[in-house]
């Protein structure tokens, strides 16, 4: 069942409250409206709500002040600003604080519904991120790196003998290879697996916001900065900081990033003393960070500083013989207690198959024939929706082919819904709009 997204309306303005309120239920979104910030306070710590919508002025307690206070309650909460022409500065300070845009009154009731949708895609990438700014102590049974070939099993034996070490690891593969469980691996397998291992996807916030999440900000560093508040550079403190999709990273972000990396100090945004933590550094990226920096898109000395030790996930293609110990561990895991198992039809046509989208998209299909089966068995046609058509068996397809030809056919199975597709390709939803514009993608 698809769910329903809740809004919290605040203005104190009763008539335009009344009208958005109308407007988005007519829309299909569960809405509240609050007169006060303090209300607003009161209906968010009863209740959660994915999109908030602030009027800047108010008497009493401000929507800076609000925003600042409700996303202490809930640090995803995604808040539009409602600003009057001569606040615009206020408003861009509050995007600094966290907020998500901002509109001028009297806005755009069909610009505000963009906002919405696009803010609510942020709110799912955030969640599906493990909520970008806590701190994350993986649990080891639920992060299991499944298979026994040669190339899983050279991957995890260096991953071993890199987690004794301190120094920068640069996780190169596919999407859906399963990047983020490597890095789970080294942390647990090193001397700093009783302290955190913080995550942040680089992709998924402005450069602005990303520099703020990283070094924190002091208070009165720019507008609304009412607080002071840490990063997570420091909140990984004698842990590690794990930067997933490095290579989205821009350009003036990396040249922070790579100071640190070699002194081990920063600042924060709006300070001027320098800071020393310890923290071991891991990156990951689907791109070829090479052809980046040739391509002038990723700078070349923090190329050369984050891969003092590469690890490359291989593609499900090249550890096909893992597949049957894949189906096996999903089934056992998504089953539900239920005990189903593949046809012979149906194990073959997968171990047939390329998985451009790799282990996670094996596990979607998966998933499907779970859904579609009758019975204990799991049949070919269960599965052959996710599948492709038959085609020229000789027929050889590049790399960017398959890629495009998979993203295609999971934006298809999603009707074009941009966040769910990403959150199945396991890419941020900026980076989906740039594979869909460099494929030429339509619908």
């Amino acid at each position: 069942m698809k769910e329903t997204i809740k809004v919290l309306v605040v203005d104190d303005e009763e008539n335009f409250r009344e009208l958005l309120i109308q407007r988005l239920t007519r829309k299909g979104y569960g809405v509240k409206g609050a007169a006060t910030g303090e209300e607003a306070l009161q209906f968010l710590k009863e209740e959660t709500f994915h999109l908030a919508i602030f009027d800047i002025k108010m008497p009493g307690m401000d929507g800076i002040e609000l925003l600042q206070r409700a996303r202490q309650l809930d640090e995803n909460l995604q808040v539009i600003i409602l600003t009057g022409h001569g606040t615009i500065e206020s408003a861009i300070g509050a995007m600094k604080l966290g907020a998500y845009d901002y509109l001028t009154k009297p806005c755009n009731l069909a610009e505000l519904e963009i906002t919405l949708q696009k803010a609510y895609e942020k709110r799912q990438l955030l969640e599906e991120n493990l909520g970008m700014k806590e701190v994350l102590r993986r649990d080891r049974s639920s992060k299991v790196i499944v298979g026994k070939s040669q190339a899983i099993t050279r991957v995890l034996e260096l991953a071993k003998k890199v987690a004794a070490s301190d120094s920068p690891v640069l996780i190169e593969g596919e999407s859906g290879t399963g990047k983020e469980l490597i890095v789970n691996a080294i942390h647990q397998w090193s001397n700093r697996a009783q302290q955190p291992l913080v995550a942040i996807n680089s992709g998924a916030l402005p450069a602005q916001l990303l520099e703020s999440e990283l070094f924190g900000y002091e208070k009165g560093a720019f507008t609304g900065a009412l607080t002071t508040k840490m990063g997570l550079i420091e909140s990984a403190h004698r842990g590690t900081l794990f930067l997933d999709e490095i290579g989205e990273m821009e350009l003036g972000l990396q040249v922070k990033l790579l100071r640190f990396l070699e002194t081990g100090e920063f600042r924060r945004v709006g300070d001027i003393r320098l800071r020393k933590v310890d923290v071991r550094v891991i990156a990951a990226t689907n791109r070829n960070l090479e052809e980046e920096v040739a391509k002038g898109n990723f700078r070349e000395d923090l190329y050369y500083r984050l891969n003092v030790i590469k690890i490359r996930v291989p593609p499900l293609r090249e550890r096909k013989e893992d597949i049957p110990l894949l189906v096996e561990y999903f089934l056992q895991k998504a089953g539900n207690g239920e005990k189903k198992e593949l046809t012979p039809e149906a194990l073959q046509a997968l171990m047939s198959y390329d998985y451009p989208g790799n282990v996670r998209e094996l596990f979607n299909i998966l998933e499907r024939g779970l859904l579609l089966s009758i019975g204990d068995k799991i049949q070919k046609e269960d599965l052959f929706g996710c599948l492709p058509r038959e085609e020229d068996p000789k027929k050889i397809y590049t790399l960017e082919e398959m890629e495009k030809r998979y993203i295609k056919q999971v934006l298809e199975a999603v009707q074009w819904n941009k966040t769910k597709a990403a959150e199945l390709l396991g890419i941020s939803v900026r980076n989906l709009y740039r594979k869909i514009e460099e494929y030429q993608l339509k619908k």
